[in-house]
């Protein structure tokens, strides 16, 4: 008998001490949600299920990237902050606080705390990550736009943010052939070594993500080189007293001076002749000297020159004299000096005859 009574005490001091360590037990955050990926406009739940916290204040948080700070959202089953996006449920059954927010925004994105206060000093945490897509928005540190001389090398730089990270592609316009090889090149830095005056024109940088409809830069590329002459038509014969037009085509950037020389002396416009340049695009340029009304010491080799800070070059047109005039620009012209107006027809006469005279030469050898 007396040895159950001591069996008895026994238990009975073992379920007070059990029941006091139970009491004394310190709160524990037992689950905390997962990292969250939202879009704008959405919804989310962040869960934090406590136990043992019945005596101590249970908070959520956010991180201010700005300042690095924490800013207080509820704490126990009271909202503090005052956005009606957010709203708490607290179900006493699982000790569970749950935090909802609506309409989401970009600065909703960061990391949310679940917080157990247990002393001044001393406090338990968990955290959860919510992660909002974003589409992509080229960062003003990308490159705009570039001007390199010929064999120098330069780099495109394009970065962008938004979540997920996103993709930088880069291609050309008309989808040419990048520096690099190919159509696309995958990269925030396209690097072309030794540019060409062929590289020159408009480069696309492209992020994408996945979300929305990826963002976009154009970028342009102006390359510097020194001017490259060409000459349609090396001789040209044309009648006494009538205009020929003599031509070259430059290609330069920046754009060049162009003169005409014949002779040592540089050719401006006056009766004798008439000077034109016609720009067809920032690199190319057309340029043409009319000779007026020839006369014996205007034959002979006339130089066209084009000239930048990068260098000059110079093409060759040799005009000498035909006896027949050459159509056009004699054609439906009046003839100058003291001689009579030729009228078109007598002309175009003229050219008919020419032109049977030299197949008749061409037949016989």
């Amino acid at each position: 008998m007396a040895s159950a009574q001591k069996i008895l005490i026994t238990g009975f001091v073992l379920f007070t001490l059990i029941e006091i360590a139970v009491c004394q037990r310190s709160p524990t955050i037992s689950y905390i949600s997962q990292e969250q990926i939202k879009d704008i406009g959405g919804t989310v739940e962040l869960v934090c299920s406590v136990q043992y916290s019945q005596e101590y204040p249970v908070l959520w948080m956010k991180n201010d990237p700005a300042n690095t700070n924490t800013i207080p959202i509820s704490t126990l089953s009271t909202l503090i902050l005052q956005d009606s996006r957010f709203a708490l449920r607290f179900d006493r059954a699982s000790s569970t606080y749950t935090l909802q927010i609506k309409d989401i925004q970009e600065t909703d994105a960061g990391t949310y705390y679940c917080q157990v206060l247990i002393s001044v000093n001393s406090k338990i945490t968990a955290d959860v990550v919510l992660q909002v897509r974003k589409p992509p928005v080229i960062s003003d540190n990308s490159t705009r736009s570039v001007v390199v001389s010929e064999g120098e090398s330069v780099q495109l730089e394009c970065f962008a943010g938004g979540y997920p990270t996103p993709k930088i592609t880069w291609r050309r316009e008309n989808n040419a052939i990048l520096p690099t090889g190919g159509t696309i090149y995958r990269s925030n830095i396209l690097e072309i070594k030794s540019v060409k005056k062929e590289d020159r024109g408009t480069y696309y940088c492209v992020a994408e993500n996945g979300v929305g409809q990826g963002s976009r830069r154009n970028i342009a590329v102006e390359v510097e080189f020194a001017p490259v002459v060409t000459v349609p038509r090396p001789r040209l014969g044309q009648a006494l007293q009538y205009d020929m037009d003599l031509e070259c085509h430059i290609e330069a950037y920046p754009p060049p001076a162009i003169t005409w020389v014949k002779n040592g002396v540089v050719l401006s416009n006056n009766q004798h002749y008439y000077i034109s340049h016609f720009a067809t695009a920032d690199e190319f340029t057309d340029s043409t000297i009319r000779v007026v009304t020839i006369e014996k010491r205007q034959y002979g080799e006339y130089v066209c020159k084009a000239s930048n800070k990068l260098g000059s070059e110079e093409g060759r047109v040799e005009l000498f004299e035909s006896i027949i005039p050459i159509c056009p620009p004699a054609c439906g012209q009046a003839k100058y000096g003291d001689a009579a107006t030729i009228s078109t027809s007598t002309v175009a006469i003229l050219a008919t005859i020419s032109m049977l005279i030299y197949r008749n030469f061409n037949a016989q050898h």
